[in-house]
């Protein structure tokens, strides 16, 4: 709102300074300030709001040091990253954004979800919560609509570098000619890139048309299910990363920050035609989204580091894992999950492996065997004697060392 208004101001009176709202560095910088103004000062009235109205977490005795204590810490804090997000995007981001749309959908319908399976586990007394399958349903829901408006929407385009011939013509008859003299015109494409790739770019539509190259229009078939088996992954991957004092909400932070990079460079002409990637238009206002929700994970951490004042509930993971992965699909950066995300799989397949194991065993030789002390991955080191202090800490660092991997992925192919 505060970008239309000053972009007003600017056509029509030229108010010196107007013309910074212009700007999406200015904007991004402005949106990570308010949201951690927001997440920090409102957070702590919201925190109290919650344990007037005795929304505290019911700990489950698993033997893990410390969690007795942790008996009545408000739970649904995701309230707090939901609304120091969504207040700097809608004032400081052009809202007919497609990807705004798209993100500000993903945040509701997945704040949505988590805030019903809260309210289930606190006030009906159902420590289950919402049923497995409503959650999966509701995930199922968003990747059809993300998967749909990506493939359909006229505004979803990519710009490809012209083949190295015509560049070369171009340069020798204006060696003045822009960046974007360089590039073919928009098209709707359902391609994205492959890391650690010479040719890294992948067409979903190839998966069909080598058979009949006219079924490229029916590439939706292959897409969509894709978007939504990595919406329902990435935000299963979040909730079960949520189980010690700011564990899910620093790595996330440290994941999206990555994220904001890869959006930026690809919305940007110019440094598209630098790192020889693809240019996306319209996709680098993402980054206003990125900065507040950035903010808004690291003002909740305030509250949520150890020991924490509150946690996120599914109203705060749900969420943050569906905006993780609409953002991955939006820049293109789907299959750089597995090693971005990486805290995010490695908690997924500590649980996979951990059940499946013991049913085989179970079945095997009649009493079930673990693989590990315990399951999600970071319970298996509180077991062991490790401080949860100290795991989150070097779950962080593992996630930085992910997060500059995926960087250098823009170069090395």
């Amino acid at each position: 709102m505060l970008y239309y208004l000053f972009e007003y101001l600017e056509t029509h009176f030229q108010i010196p300074g107007a013309s910074l709202f212009g700007y999406i560095t200015f904007r991004g910088a402005m949106a990570i300030i308010l949201s951690l103004l927001i997440s920090t000062i409102f957070g702590k009235r919201i925190i109290k709001f919650l344990q007037k109205q005795q929304v505290g977490e019911t700990i489950r005795d698993l033997g893990l040091e410390g969690q007795v204590e942790k008996a009545g810490t408000p739970t649904m804090g995701g309230i707090i990253i939901i609304l120091a997000t969504l207040i700097p995007v809608l004032l400081l981001a052009k809202l007919e954004n497609i990807y705004i749309i798209l993100l500000i959908v993903t945040t509701l319908w997945m704040g949505t979800i988590g805030f019903i399976d809260d309210y289930i586990k606190k006030f009906k007394n159902d420590k289950e919560g919402l049923k497995g399958r409503f959650k999966v349903l509701g995930q199922v829901g968003l990747g059809i609509i993300v998967g749909t408006t990506l493939f359909f929407h006229p505004d979803v385009t990519v710009k490809e570098k012209l083949p190295i011939e015509q560049q070369q013509v171009i340069l020798t008859n204006n060696p003045d000619a822009k960046p974007s003299d360089l590039f073919e015109e928009e098209e709707r494409s359902t391609k994205t890139t492959i890391p650690f790739v010479k040719s890294n770019e992948f067409d979903y539509a190839e998966i069909i048309t080598w058979v009949n190259s006219d079924w490229s229009k029916y590439a939706w078939i292959i897409f969509i299910p894709i978007v939504i088996f990595i919406i329902t992954a990435v935000s299963n991957g979040a909730n079960l990363t949520d189980g010690i004092d700011g564990l899910a909400a620093g790595t996330s932070a440290i994941i999206v920050l990555t994220l904001g990079i890869f959006a930026w460079v690809s919305g940007n002409i110019i440094f598209s035609e630098y790192l020889n990637i693809m240019y996306i238009p319209r996709v680098e206002e993402i980054t206003i989204y990125i900065a507040a929700f950035v903010g808004a994970l690291i003002g909740f951490l305030w509250y949520n580091t150890y020991p924490a004042q509150v946690f996120m509930g599914d109203t705060g993971s749900l969420t943050i894992g569906g905006i993780i992965a609409v953002i991955a699909i939006a820049v293109r950066k789907e299959w750089l999950i597995p090693v971005l995300c990486g805290i995010f799989l490695a908690e997924n397949l500590s649980v996979v492996m951990q059940v499946s194991w013991f049913k085989y065993t179970r079945k095997k030789y009649g009493e079930g065997r673990r693989i590990f002390k315990m399951s999600p991955l970071h319970h298996h080191y509180q077991k062991s004697g490790y401080h949860e202090s100290k795991i989150v800490t070097r779950f962080w660092i593992v996630g930085i060392l992910l997060a500059i991997i995926s960087i250098v992925t823009l170069k090395i192919r």
